[in-house]
């Protein structure tokens, strides 16, 4: 670790943290409050991995699939086709729509749904832009710095981080380079936790981001339980279904990525009103590590 006490954390003029967990238990709303945090404090720049992604690795592909959209419109088509318009996405840090939207979700085409094929290749794709952003932190923390003149940097990872990554191989580069730059720091939920996170995407599933052996596996076993063809599943059932088993897929792995780093607690993070009880958080991670 780049820390090897809570003390040197706090005594640090430079503070480098990266937050991983599940998505909905406080990585981003942590990440902005830093941000946000009074210019005394050292300053903290945000480094998005899911903006970058959007913005820089998979932009191309979201922008050309909305103007696979609009040439279906004959006005459209003849305005795109005479550069009379331009279509791109607005990610931002707080909406990153266009991105889930391009992901999309395998199934019934009437209801939205892509065929599995197609849906494979984007989650690839997908995979391929989230190790290239997470590659890019350590450029990111150099700019922080060189450029802005921010001391103090936050790594605010996507919730699939631990998809994309061998925690148990202590030769995985994207491991090697992040615990080489930032301090790796799990956002531990409880059952309670992931019970509510479960009900509030059962209230609004999005596509997400799975490693294709488990994607595959679920696929198949959905179809066969529910009796359903490619055509027939409904998209919105389908990853549903798929969310509940997909968190606890991930568990084990978020725990082999904390052995890189420190762990707290949702209920710690929820107690988090401003920097300075963050560093003091961070600061006794490190302790009883």
């Amino acid at each position: 670790m780049i820390y090897a006490t809570g003390a040197e954390y706090l005594a640090s003029q430079q503070k480098r943290v990266l937050l991983f967990g599940m998505s909905g238990l406080g990585k981003t709303h942590l990440s902005a409050m830093l941000r946000d945090s009074r210019p005394d404090s050292g300053g903290w720049f945000h480094y998005s991995v899911d903006y970058r992604i959007g913005t820089r690795y998979m932009n191309e592909f979201i922008a050309d699939n909305f103007k696979r959209e609009a040439m279906k419109v004959p006005l459209l088509r003849e305005l795109l086709m005479t550069d009379s318009v331009y279509i791109a996405s607005n990610i931002t840090f707080d909406n990153l729509a266009p991105l889930s939207t391009y992901l999309g979700k395998p199934g019934d085409p009437a209801k939205g749904g892509l065929p599995f094929a197609e849906y494979m290749i984007r989650q690839e794709q997908h995979r391929k832009a989230e190790v290239s952003a997470m590659l890019d932190t350590a450029h990111f923390i150099s700019r922080a710095d060189t450029i802005y003149g921010y001391q103090n940097f936050v790594c605010d990872t996507s919730g699939s981080i631990c998809e994309v990554v061998e925690a148990n191989d202590a030769d995985d580069p994207v491991m090697r380079q992040l615990s080489q730059s930032l301090l790796l720091v799990w956002i531990k939920g409880s059952d309670d936790h992931t019970a509510e996170l479960v009900r509030r995407f059962d209230r609004a599933p999005k596509p997400m981001y799975y490693q294709p052996g488990f994607l595959h596996a679920a696929w198949e076993e959905y179809r066969v339980t529910h009796d359903k063809s490619e055509e027939t599943c409904d998209p919105d059932h389908f990853v549903r279904w798929t969310y509940a088993r997909a968190l606890a897929h991930r568990q084990p792995r978020y725990a082999a990525m904390a052995g890189w780093g420190v762990t707290v607690t949702a209920q710690e993070v929820a107690m988090v009103t401003d920097t300075d009880a963050f560093n003091m958080l961070i600061a006794r991670a490190i302790d009883r590590r």
